[in-house]
């Protein structure tokens, strides 16, 4: 894994950026392998390496684009992602809303095992898109990286999920 890089911390959280927490049993270095598994709870279309420093980009072709750099890697501890740009839907006059936010996953030892505290810093309910980027962290953030920390499959978004995304009114 890459090195720390302290210069890199996004910006301060508000307690009004979209958050959530759980715990599991698995080690810290078991859930910090799952969260850089993006392939594994968010989607199988990720062109880049989301397990080290540098960019990736995550696709769902005609209904979400995000382009993100991993600006912070400290293994069994936490990941930070900075969204470079994001694009919803098929139109590139959609207001980018996530341009500029950052993504962090902590992890910290508990008196029973771990906690993953997911945040998505800036993307607060004043954001048009907040509802449904909630609900989209919550699927993948929440139910499906645990998943895949709990059993070691998650429920990521594979092309036949797409398909039916895009055939959806």
């Amino acid at each position: 894994m890459s090195a720390h890089n302290p210069t890199a911390l996004p910006d301060t959280e508000s307690s009004s950026d979209f958050t959530f927490s759980y715990e599991v049993t698995q080690s810290p270095h078991a859930v910090f392998d799952a969260v850089t598994n993006v392939r594994g709870w968010w989607s199988q279309r990720i062109d880049g390496a989301p397990d080290r420093l540098g960019e990736f980009v995550y696709t769902v072709p005609q209904i979400h684009t995000t382009r993100a750099e991993i600006i912070e890697l400290v293994p069994s501890e936490r990941v930070v992602w900075r969204i470079l740009d994001n694009q919803f839907g098929t139109s590139p006059d959609e207001i980018d809303e996530w341009a500029g936010t950052t993504v962090r996953f902590d992890i910290e030892p508990t008196v029973s095992g771990i906690r993953l505290t997911f945040t998505h810093v800036g993307l607060t309910p004043a954001l048009a898109c907040y509802d449904g980027c909630a609900r989209g962290w919550t699927r993948h953030a929440h139910d499906s990286l645990h998943q895949l920390i709990t059993t070691g499959v998650g429920n990521p978004i594979t092309p036949a999920i797409e398909a039916e995304l895009i055939s959806e009114p």
